[in-house]
């Protein structure tokens, strides 16, 4: 059962896009291009509003004047932009004074982005971006085309992109098979098991530190604590029954906090849908802003399976992707998850699918060094020591209870050193680990760039080695694609045998 969503007008033919022809981008793009500006500059907009000139009766004036300048430079920017697509390569011609020629041939292109706002809607227009590898911005970013006009300057680029890489006449034709839709209850799941709402709750946290003064901030949060710890008090007479409030209020904020979870994940998610265009994959999602991405299948560097304790009690997980486009800042640039929830077995069919030469999951997984669970407990137990000289300095005798995070911290290591392990064939490098938290990681040996062996001086003491492997475009929240506390024997034998098949084979860009 798929969810219903607005109809999307049909592409418009490439007649309708004419080779070798320049052409400007909509009429309405400079008034696009203002917004995204204002966006930029609005919070020194809004410290000049209310803190430049205040009592001279001109405070609105540099204001104006800052937007004025910027709707030049945005109608500037309208009346000097061109593009022209050729035979296998897009042009954008830019600039008058300092003009650019940018050429962006169709098979570099990674990925192909339609982004679609509310006011973008409501105009019936799109912002389109082209994505390589090359660099920390989009090789073209037009803003704005016709809707209708976006969408058939995505299937040209994604036609002439695989004619060019000399794919079969069928990936030419395929008009795109369904491999995965989220309806609504899956899209609450989804919400259910992320941190989204705690991700905009700091947001707004900081942004009211950085905005309001400290001592208002400082007052409202010591106000609002001292108010709700007031009221867990009067609600018990005893310590236990203010323990209890207590412990229903920081449940009851969790509640808060994981709705508002769901709803922004009703926002971004609503209507997902993954499809298959030849060997181009592209997912549309979005209830308000409709978000369009697309890119070719060979360009997927690696891959990752999640599954926290939420995800296992829904017996749900997620799949994302490494491309080669690089992300700035808090942008979300390229196609980055295949399944942002799923059912185990759905997974496991995607990665089936799209590597039909690789046997998934692994049927054999291989273990750490026996006394891995050693060094994966280090960690904690410094951490034990430190917290319980802390606590002794400040609670006294009663801060030894601090040393019980070290049992603690060995029952985990040990877990995770049960579950963890690799695996290896003529098609893939595969990592497993993680017990509360868990993470496949896995990629094909064509795609690897760089290996590493690394060892610590403790390493060295116990006889143990790890393996790092790097691939392009491996995001900052993925987990690195790393073989950790091998025998230092099969460590080296492991980089050797990698190395070998890596140097016989073609990097797959």
């Amino acid at each position: 059962m798929t969810t219903p969503e607005s109809p999307t007008p049909d592409p418009a033919p490439e007649e309708s896009l004419p080779t070798d022809v320049e052409r400007r981008l909509h009429p309405l793009s400079w008034l696009f291009v203002l917004i995204a500006q204002l966006k930029q500059f609005l919070l020194p907009l809004i410290a000049l509003l209310f803190f430049g000139g205040r009592g001279n009766g001109y405070q609105m004036a540099p204001a104006a004047i800052a937007v004025v300048v910027i709707a030049l430079l945005s109608l500037w920017r309208y009346f000097t932009y061109r593009y022209r697509i050729g035979s296998d390569s897009l042009f954008v011609r830019s600039g008058l004074f300092e003009r650019s020629l940018r050429q962006v041939p169709f098979s570099r292109i990674h990925d192909v982005a339609v982004h679609q706002s509310l006011l973008h809607r409501m105009f019936e227009v799109a912002e389109v971006r082209l994505e390589s590898a090359s660099g920390n911005k989009p090789e073209a970013r037009m803003q704005v085309l016709r809707l209708d006009e976006a969408l058939a300057l995505e299937r040209l680029v994604r036609r002439r992109g695989e004619t060019a890489a000399a794919t079969d006449a069928a990936a030419e034709t395929a008009e795109g098979d369904l491999l995965l839709a989220l309806p609504t209850p899956e899209v609450v799941r989804l919400g259910l098991v992320s941190n989204r709402g705690m991700v905009v709750v700091a947001g707004a946290f900081a942004l009211a530190w950085q905005v309001l003064p400290e001592r208002t901030v400082s007052r409202t949060i010591a106000r609002l604590g001292h108010e709700a710890f007031g009221y867990a008090g009067g609600l018990g007479g005893d310590w236990f029954g203010r323990g209890v409030a207590i412990a229903a209020l920081v449940l009851l904020a969790l509640a808060l906090v994981r709705l508002l979870s769901v709803a922004l994940a009703l926002v971004q998610y609503h209507g997902f849908r993954l499809e298959q265009h030849g060997r181009r994959l592209t997912v549309g999602r979005g209830l308000l802003t409709r978000r369009r991405n697309s890119v070719p299948h060979r360009r997927i560097q690696a891959w990752t399976l999640q599954e926290g304790v939420l995800h296992r009690l829904l017996r749900r997980r997620s799949l994302g992707i490494d491309t080669a486009v690089i992300e700035q800042g808090n942008e979300a640039r390229g196609l980055s998850e295949l399944a942002p929830i799923a059912t185990p077995g759905t997974c496991d069919a995607l990665v089936r699918h799209l590597l039909p030469q690789a046997a998934w999951p692994p049927p054999d997984w291989r273990p750490l060094h026996p006394r891995a669970w050693w060094r994966l407990a280090l960690g904690g137990a410094v951490f034990a020591l430190l917290l319980t000289a802390a606590l002794v300095w400040h609670f006294g005798p009663w801060g030894l209870f601090g040393l019980l995070w070290i049992p603690w911290s060995a029952f985990v290591a040990r877990q995770h050193a049960r579950r963890a392990g690799y695996a290896l064939d003529d098609k893939l490098v595969s990592v497993r680990e993680g017990w509360w938290s868990r993470h496949w990681r896995f990629a094909e040996l064509d795609k690897l760039q760089a290996l590493q062996l690394r060892q610590s001086p403790l390493d060295r003491r116990f006889g143990m080695a790890s393996l790092w492997l790097d691939s392009a475009g491996a995001g900052a929240l993925a987990p690195p694609l790393r073989i950790r506390y091998l025998p230092e024997a099969d460590a080296r034998a492991l980089l050797a045998r990698i190395g070998n098949e890596v140097a016989k084979r073609r990097l797959h860009w």
